[in-house]
C-alpha cells in the first residue's frame, strides 16, 4: 500500500506546484495525518511548503521538512559521494514517514541546483524512500510533437530507473493543442496519462507582488483590489483616446505619474466594465495632485493605483520577467490551480492508484473537501439572492474555479458586474438577473398570485412581491430554473425561508420543516437537529425531525445512530418532557424499524462510550451517536453554540430539511468559507431523486 507520493519533473518551469497542491488536497480528503517533506531546499523562504501549511493546518514543524540545503548536498556528494547523501536523506525522511499516515515528497526543482543527472537522483530516492513517483512534464511554449515525445521519454526514463509510477501530467500545453495531445496519449502509455493546459492567471503576478517587487508605494487601493492578477501589461503614452482602445481584460496600465487624464481614464473604464484592469502604475516618481487622487478613489473604490521612481523602459524590463507564484498570500491563485487540476486529472482514478489509506477519523477538512466532491459530482444549479454582496461574490469566485456548481446571482446587473469587477473577480459564465427588470417577473408574478390567492394576493400585489430577490429566487427554484437557493447573508431568517414555507411547501412525507447543524469536532462529524426553526415540537414533529435528520445524515457520509435527547436516560425519569422523547422514540421505531435509535438519553451517554457502559450497556447506540435530536429548540440552540466555542467545533448550517426542494439559510455573520460549505450541501440536496428540478 503505498503511503508516499513523489511529486517530481524532468526540467525547470513545468508548473509543478499545481499538482503538488492538488495531489495535497486530494490526500486530505483521505487521511487525517498527512507529512510533506522536501529533500532539497534552496535558502530563503518556501512558498508552496507555507501555502500547505496555511491551508491545510499543518502541524508538522518545519524543521522536519526539508532533508539538506542545495549547497551541502552538492558538498556532501562531492565530498563523500552518491551513496552517502541518499542514505542521508533516506534517514530524514523516515523522521518524517514514521508520524504520518501518507507523506507528500516535493522533488528537486532544476533550478541552478548543480547537481548531476538530477532526474536519476529523484528516482534513486523515491525508490529509497519507497514512494510511487506522479512525474510531470511542463509544455509551455512547445509545440505538440515535442510535448508527447517529452512526455513517453520521462515515462521511461523513470519507469527504466525502477520507479513505481503513478501516472503521468503533462502541464501548461497551449489550449489549442491540449484534446490533441490528450487523445494521442491515451492508452499509449501504460499509466494514465492528464494533460493540463496552461493558465495565464497562474503565472501572472498579484499587483501586490508587483508592487513588493518594483519597491512601489501604494497611493490607492484596499487588499482586494492588491490581490488582482495582472494578466497583461499596457503601457500609456499616447492620447486617451488610443489608450482606451488598447486596454484588455486583467490590464495593469503602466503611465508616467503626470498623465492625470490616462489616470481618469483608465480608472472610468474600469467602473464602467470595459474591461475591468488590474490597477495602475505611475512612473517617474510623479504623482497626481489630491483632487485627482480623490476623483481616482471615487471612480473605482478599492482599484490600486502604485507609483515607482523608475521610468517605463526599466519597469517594463522588470515587469516582464514577473512570474506569480502560489503561496501563502495569494489564496485566489491556490482556489484556480485546484480548479485547473480537478478539471483535467482524473482524481478518483489517481486516488485509487494512490492506495492511501483510508482515516476512520472525519475532521473538519476532511468533511468540507468531502461535501466539495460530491456537489461536483453530480453539477446542480443554485441560485444566490444576494449577488451584490461582497462575501457571495468571494465564495462565488471559490465555487466556480473548483467547478462544485453553475450559479445565478440575483441583483441589479451593472451593480453586480462593478462590485465583482472592484473585487477583481471574474464570474465567469454566471447568470445574472436583475428581479425588477427580468421577462420572468410577469410570469413569477401570475404564479404566486396563484399559489397565494387564498390569501387575497392579487396579480398586482404579486408583482411587487415576486421583484424581492428572496422571492424571485425561490419562484426560480420552484420552476426548476434553479435546483435551490441560498441567502441570509444580508437577510433575516424570516426573509429567507418564508417564501420557501409559501412557494416550495414541505415534502409529503414531511409533517414539518426541520434544521440539522453538522457539527465537525476534530475527529468526528455529528448532526444536531433542530436547532434553528421549531421552538417546542411535540412527540410527533419530534419523530418527524429524527427521521429527517437521519436522512439528511446519511446523504451526507455520516452513518445515522440517533440519539434523542432528554435530562435522563432509559426509565429513570418520570415527567412530561421525558415522556414526550419516549412517544417520539417509539413513534420512530414504528416507522422506520430500520433506524438505529435510542431514547431518553443523556448527552454524555450518548457520546461517550464510557458512560454509556454505565447508564445504557449493550445499546447499538449509546455512547456512538451521531444524530443528536434535541428536545426544543432552547436546549439545542444553546448546546451547539456552547459546543462550537467551548470545543472549537466548526458548526455547518442550519440545513433546512423536509421542504420539497432546498433552500437554505445563511447566518449573517457568515464566512466566506461558511457560505461555500452552504452552498455545496444546498446542490447536494437537489442531486436527491426526490429534490431533483428538471434542468432548463
Amino acid at each position: 500500500m503505498t503511503r508516499s507520493v513523489y511529486v517530481t519533473g524532468i526540467d525547470r518551469g513545468d508548473g509543478r506546484q499545481v499538482v503538488e497542491l492538488g495531489v495535497m488536497e486530494l490526500l486530505t480528503r483521505q487521511v487525517d495525518r498527512v507529512g510533506v517533506f522536501r529533500p532539497l531546499v534552496h535558502d530563503g523562504p518556501d512558498r508552496l511548503f507555507d501555502l500547505l501549511r496555511a491551508r491545510y493546518r499543518l502541524s508538522q514543524d518545519p524543521a522536519t521538512v526539508y532533508g539538506m540545503d542545495y549547497q551541502e548536498a552538492s558538498a556532501l556528494q562531492a565530498e563523500r559521494g552518491t551513496d552517502e547523501l541518499v542514505s542521508t536523506l533516506v534517514d530524514r525522511f523516515h523522521l518524517v514517514a514514521r508520524d504520518y499516515d501518507v507523506v507528500l515528497v516535493l522533488g528537486t526543482d532544476y533550478a541552478g541546483t548543480q547537481l548531476p543527472d538530477e532526474l536519476s537522483l529523484n528516482a534513486r530516492l523515491a525508490n529509497e524512500f519507497g514512494a510511487s513517483v506522479l512525474p510531470v512534464v511542463g509544455g509551455r511554449k512547445q509545440s505538440a510533437e515535442s510535448v508527447l515525445a517529452e512526455t513517453r521519454n520521462a515515462f521511461r526514463a523513470y519507469d527504466g530507473l525502477g520507479c513505481d509510477v503513478l501516472a503521468m501530467v503533462t502541464n501548461r500545453v497551449a489550449r489549442e493543442d491540449r484534446d490533441e495531445i490528450a487523445e494521442r496519449l491515451a492508452g499509449r502509455l501504460p499509466v494514465p496519462c492528464w494533460v493540463v493546459p496552461d493558465e495565464p492567471a497562474l503565472s501572472a503576478p498579484t499587483v501586490a507582488q508587483i508592487g513588493q517587487t518594483l519597491g512601489a508605494k501604494v497611493l490607492l487601493g484596499d487588499d482586494s483590489g492588491l490581490a488582482r492578477d495582472a494578466l497583461d501589461f499596457v503601457f500609456g503614452g499616447a492620447m486617451l483616446p488610443n489608450l482606451l482602445a488598447a486596454l484588455t481584460p486583467g490590464c495593469l496600465v503602466v503611465t508616467p505619474g503626470d498623465r492625470a487624464d490616462l489616470v481618469i481614464g483608465s480608472l472610468a473604464a474600469h467602473s464602467a466594465g470595459t474591461p475591468p484592469i488590474a490597477g495602475v502604475l505611475l512612473t517617474l516618481d510623479e504623482v497626481p495632485g489630491e483632487d485627482i487622487l480623490t476623483l481616482a478613489a471615487r471612480l473605482a473604490p478599492g482599484t490600486p493605483v502604485l507609483s515607482v521612481p523608475g521610468n517605463s523602459f526599466p519597469t517594463a524590463e522588470r515587469l516582464f520577467s514577473l512570474e506569480g507564484k502560489l503561496n501563502a498570500a495569494t489564496p485566489r491563485k491556490a482556489e484556480r490551480a485546484l480548479g485547473l487540476f480537478e478539471r483535467y486529472v482524473d482524481t478518483t482514478e489517481l486516488l485509487d492508484r494512490v492506495s492511501a489509506p483510508s482515516s476512520d477519523r472525519v475532521t473538519p477538512m476532511m468533511f468540507e473537501h468531502k461535501l466539495l466532491e460530491q456537489a461536483r459530482s453530480d453539477r446542480r444549479r443554485v441560485v444566490l439572492p444576494e449577488g451584490t454582496e461582497e462575501r457571495v461574490l468571494h465564495a462565488a469566485e471559490v465555487l466556480l474555479r473548483r467547478g462544485v456548481c453553475d450559479l445565478t446571482l440575483l441583483g441589479p446587473v451593472d451593480q453586480i458586474r462593478k462590485k465583482a469587477a472592484d473585487l477583481g473577480i471574474d464570474l465567469g459564465d454566471s447568470q445574472l438577473i436583475d428581479p425588477a427588470t427580468s421577462e420572468l417577473r410577469d410570469g413569477f408574478a401570475e404564479l404566486y398570485a396563484a399559489l397565494r390567492a387564498h390569501r387575497g394576493v392579487t396579480v398586482e400585489l404579486a408583482y411587487d412581491v415576486v421583484s424581492d430577490v428572496n422571492y424571485f429566487g425561490t419562484l426560480m427554484v420552484h420552476e426548476g430554473l434553479a435546483d435551490g437557493m441560498v441567502s441570509g447573508s444580508a437577510h433575516s431568517t424570516a426573509a429567507t425561508i418564508r417564501p420557501a414555507f409559501e412557494i416550495i411547501k414541505t415534502r409529503p412525507d414531511a409533517s414539518i420543516v426541520s434544521s440539522v447543524f453538522f457539527m465537525c469536532l476534530a475527529d468526528r462529524v455529528l448532526v444536531y437537529g433542530d436547532c434553528a426553526v421549531n421552538p417546542d415540537p411535540d412527540a410527533e414533529q419530534l419523530a418527524d425531525i429524527a427521521v429527517q435528520s437521519a436522512a439528511t445524515a446519511a446523504q451526507f457520509g455520516v452513518e445515522p445512530r440517533i440519539a434523542m435527547l432528554s435530562y435522563s436516560t432509559g426509565t429513570s425519569g418520570t415527567g412530561a418532557d421525558v415522556d414526550k422523547v419516549r412517544r417520539a422514540t417509539e413513534l420512530v421505531r414504528q416507522r422506520r424499524p430500520d433506524l438505529k435509535i435510542e431514547g431518553p438519553i443523556q448527552y454524555d451517554a450518548a457520546v461517550e462510550p464510557t458512560v454509556a457502559a454505565t447508564k445504557l450497556p449493550g445499546s447499538e447506540v449509546a455512547g456512538q451517536a451521531t444524530v443528536l435530536v434535541f428536545p426544543d429548540l432552547n436546549t439545542g440552540n444553546n448546546t451547539y453554540k456552547a459546543v462550537q466555542r467551548s470545543a472549537g467545533a466548526i458548526a455547518v448550517g442550519p440545513v433546512l430539511q423536509g421542504l420539497n426542494k432546498p433552500v437554505n439559510d445563511l447566518s449573517r455573520g457568515a464566512l466566506v468559507q461558511d457560505i461555500v460549505n452552504t452552498v455545496a450541501i444546498t446542490a447536494i440536496q437537489a442531486q436527491s431523486p426526490t429534490q431533483k428540478a428538471p434542468r432548463q
